[in-house]
This record gives structure tokens, sequence and C-alpha cells, in this order.
């Protein structure tokens, strides 16, 4: 029996996770896999020692409310890696706890893996000497990354993006739009604010403000709203704006956010992974965000990168607007959503740009192969 201990402390590790423990099952039947996740690895089949849910924040401020929760979770896992000894970790992202769990783990003799690193290219580049000292292997989903690490001398290996095998609509747009009621034919809007509950809250008001801005310019849109899991009904009540205003509410649909994509003729997307989601569904997008005013301007000057939308990143340039901090207003959201949805000529040259872009995530089977390279370090 091989045992794999998988810490994955938000949305999008969670997703990754529930993609790579069935991968684990199938190349080896008899592995237990188990630690901190969400809905997504418990489906997969893996034993939860904790939920994730009320870990995940943004921001350097907001990280503090959660320390006295972050301790009692990394606790009950050191205590579960004692009592079960894995034979390999694997860390996802949510970098300021895994690194401080897999020091732990390293001096408990566990081989460490680092699957999705930290963003060590936008900021904090020295946690590279951190993972170099506790990491066996780590396993990147950017190729740019591949030398980043390499050149820091961390063994790594770039198994690809795994939205590009999972980010796939259940229904085409004409069906899908039909079952909410919508009309396939007409401009559809979506909203993506985030998966934590303090972007939600930052970000939501000002989405809804430039959807009712967009709706009365644009005859006949409708608005998709896109809900991470776990997320309260109350941090959406400032969608009510579009019903004050006279104007079609907007539907909001949970773990269907790639039929929402793939229907969208633009989304209004919080920066982070459904950046590169929105890419692969080729769908113009508009990337906003917004942190604490302290937050912000302590962040700022350890920054190292020009544009902080990933699919930019991947691109290389920016191939969709960006609108951040003080820029984020619902007058430039609205302006820039309306020029996509009535200039046919820029929407299809940014759908054009995405697709360039999507072919530097990789070939299909990511998952697989990050199996694959775990398991190999487990059985080392």
């Amino acid at each position: 029996m091989v045992k794999v201990m998988i810490s994955c402390g938000e949305a999008s590790g969670d997703l990754y996770a529930g993609a790579l423990v069935p991968e684990l099952r199938r190349l080896q039947p008899d592995v237990q896999v188990f630690g901190l996740g969400g809905q997504y690895m418990r489906r997969a089949g893996a034993h939860l020692v904790e939920d994730y849910r009320g870990l995940t924040v943004t921001g350097l401020i907001e990280a503090l409310t959660v320390i006295p929760r972050s301790l009692r979770v990394y606790r009950s896992l050191v205590a579960e890696a004692r009592a079960e000894r894995p034979d390999v970790f694997v860390a996802i992202d949510f970098p300021d706890f895994n690194l401080r769990l897999a020091e732990t783990l390293n001096r408990l003799d566990v081989p460490v893996i680092y699957y999705v690193g930290p963003q060590v290219w936008a900021w904090r580049a020295s946690r590279l000497r951190t993972i170099k000292r506790l990491v066996k292997r780590a396993l990147v989903i950017f190729a740019f990354e591949e030398a980043i690490y390499r050149e820091a001398g961390i063994p790594v290996e770039f198994v690809g993006h795994p939205l590009v095998d999972l980010a796939r609509s259940n229904e085409p747009r004409q069906k899908f739009l039909e079952h909410l009621g919508f009309d396939p034919s007409s401009p559809t809007v979506a909203l993506l604010p985030g998966s934590r509950p303090n972007e939600v809250r930052a970000i939501l008001p000002d989405l809804a403000r430039a959807a009712s801005m967009i709706a009365s310019r644009v005859p006949q849109v409708q608005f998709l709203v896109a809900r991470a899991p776990n997320l309260d009904e109350d941090l959406f009540h400032s969608l009510a704006i579009l019903e004050r205003k006279g104007f079609s509410p907007a539907v909001m649909v949970e773990a269907c956010t790639d039929d929402v994509l793939a229907s969208a003729d633009v989304v209004l997307t919080a920066s982070g992974t459904a950046t590169v989601q929105s890419a692969i569904h080729e769908c113009p997008m508009i990337i906003v965000y917004r942190l604490s005013p302290l937050t912000y301007r302590l962040a700022k000057h350890f920054v190292q990168v020009e544009a902080i939308g990933m699919i930019n990143l991947v691109a290389g340039e920016k191939i969709v607007p960006e609108l951040i901090q003080d820029a984020f207003t619902a007058e430039a959201v609205s302006s820039q959503a309306v020029s996509f949805l009535t200039d046919q000529r820029r929407s299809e040259r940014t759908r054009q740009a995405l697709r360039s872009a999507r072919t530097k995530l990789g070939s299909p089977g990511a998952s697989l192969r990050a199996a694959q390279s775990i398991l190999s370090i487990a059985k080392s």
C-alpha cells in the first residue's frame, strides 16, 4: 500500500486534487490518500482529515484573521502524519500554510512534492530557497516556471495545466442557456467574483453596478453569475441592483462554471485561476481585483510583474484588460464590456490571442503526469 498525504487550501487546489486522486488510484489501486481539501478531493475518494473552508483569504492583513484556525488544522494534519506515516506529501499551492507543513513533514523524513508551486516569479522569490531545502520535486503547471525552478537548483517537471482536461462544458451554449430560461441569441455576460468570501465582498458590488450600466447600454443583455462552492448566499445580495433598476435579474449557478464560460460573450472575472479557465473557452474577459488599501500598499512594493492576470502572464503580454485596485470601477468595467459586446473585430482578435495563449498551457494529461511523478517518489 502507498500512502499519499495531500494539502490544498483553496477552491482551485481542491479542483486539482480532485483530478489527481483518480489518476493515483488508476496507477496504484491500493493507494491511500488523505489530508486537507474540499468537496472535489472527498468525492474522488480521499479521506479529509480537515476541510479547507474557513482557511482561505487574500491579503497580508486579511490572513491574520484565519491564524487560529490555521494552527488547529496544522496540528491536526501533523498528528495524522505522525500516525499514518505517508510515503509522500503533496503540497498544492497555498504556500504560507503548506511550506510550514512541509518543514515539519520533512523532519519526519516524509518526501515532499510541490504541485502547483507558489508564484515566485510574481513576488517573494526568496521562497525558492525554502523550496530547494524542503522539496524533493516541484511539479509546475506553467511552462515558463520550469526554467525559474531549475535555475534555483530545484528538481522540476513541467506537467502542464490540469484545466486543459478539466475545463469542459457539459452542454452546448444553446441548450444550457435555454435550460436557464435565457435567449441563446442575446448577448450574455458572465460574472466570476472569486472563490474566497473576502474577494466576493470586495469585488461583486462593483461588478453588479457595472452589470446595471451594461444593461442600460446593450439591449437584451443577460447575466450569469458563477458561484464558487461553499460561499454563503448573503455575499451575493448586491446583485439585486439589476432588479431595482428594472433589468432582468442575474441568474446564479453553481458547479457549472465551464458551462457559464462556454456560453458567455464576455466575462467579468476576478484575477486567478478563472482567467485560465476563461481562456481555455476562448472567451474575452475583463480581469479585476481589489485588496484592502493597506494590503495593497504593502504588496505593491514586492510584486515583480506588470500584469497580474494569469493568462496575460502566460501570453507574455496584456491580451485582455486588467482593472486593479483604484482602476477597478463600475464605469471602467462596463466600458470595456460594452466594447467587447459591440466591437466584433476586437472580440475576435482577443479570441485569437486567447487561442494562441492556450497552446502554452501544455497538452492534455497533466493530472496523470503528476500522479506518475508522485508515485515514483513515493516508491523510491
